[in-house]
């Protein structure tokens, strides 16, 4: 099993370049960063985690900027979107992004997406809450059309366009990996019609028996036509238990992340070595 971090990449948070190169020295798979545009000051749409919404939500950098300085200062990090919230950007700009990224780093990125929970903050991007799915599915289609083919076009409701000419195409081929966020069986198809890769959080994936929820999103991958050996699923938001990590490994669990706060180096770090020495015991 591989291990990775999470941390919302902040203004007052160490500095993700800096976090990159600790976690690379001590052996980390992946880096992972969420994203909010921002948020809507109304505050209207209940945050899933409580009822109070923590201050980087409103403080976070953009993850592929960010992602981008990580890059340069590593060599065999992964980089990680966890996740990208794609129905707030225009496929085209986010289809050269994400393979500029690949680009920079030599095929290292992997592209963690979800639908998103803030109504408002979507709806100030111009994407109805309602049709977030729809518009979601459309514009990864649209983006794999961009990455694969030298003269891309696209015509569907909410995507369009004619042929066009876009490079870099990612190094990965035929592009990075797709990790679908979300628990559930809803979240389990999605993953498996997208790219075969399933990304719930910890916390809402132990609402159900792991072992249970990966042999119905390995069966649904498996309808959908997806290569077995190829299926992936990762827990996002794991705890720092070595008896919960043992039982993920056990069950065939691709890769588990930790989440850090937002915090400066001097509380950061020592969190590392301590989930580091986690990831050697459990392996």
């Amino acid at each position: 099993m591989k291990y990775g971090i999470a941390m919302f990449p902040t203004d007052y948070a160490v500095q993700t370049d800096q976090l990159a190169r600790e976690m690379e020295a001590r052996g980390f798979e992946s880096l992972w960063l969420p994203e909010h545009t921002h948020i809507p000051a109304s505050r209207k749409s209940p945050w899933p985690g409580g009822a109070d919404l923590p201050r980087e939500y409103w403080h976070t950098l953009d993850p592929f900027v960010a992602l981008g300085a990580a890059a340069a200062v590593t060599k065999t990090l992964m980089l990680g979107t966890g996740i990208c919230l794609v129905i707030e950007r225009d496929p085209i700009t986010l289809a050269k992004e994400v393979a500029s990224l690949d680009h920079i780093s030599r095929g290292r990125v992997l592209f963690g997406i979800g639908g998103g929970w803030n109504a408002e903050e979507m709806e100030h991007h111009g994407t109805p809450f309602a049709e977030r799915w729809k518009i979601l599915r459309e514009r990864i289609a649209a983006m794999k059309a961009i990455w694969t083919q030298d003269e891309a076009e696209f015509h569907g409701k909410y995507v369009n366009f004619d042929k066009l000419w876009s490079y870099p195409k990612p190094v990965q081929k035929p592009y990075p990996p797709i990790l679908m966020g979300g628990a559930g069986p809803h979240a389990r198809q999605r993953a498996a019609d997208f790219d075969g890769h399933w990304m719930p959080m910890g916390g809402r994936a132990y609402s159900e028996p792991i072992a249970e929820s990966m042999a119905d999103f390995r069966a649904r991958a498996e309808k959908a036509g997806r290569d077995p050996a190829a299926v992936t699923v990762s827990i996002f938001g794991v705890p720092p238990d070595a008896a919960k990590l043992a039982a993920l490994r056990d069950a065939g669990v691709a890769r588990a992340v930790f989440f850090v706060p937002s915090a400066l180096a001097d509380a950061v770090l020592p969190l590392l070595d301590q989930y580091a020495a986690l990831a050697r015991k459990v392996g």
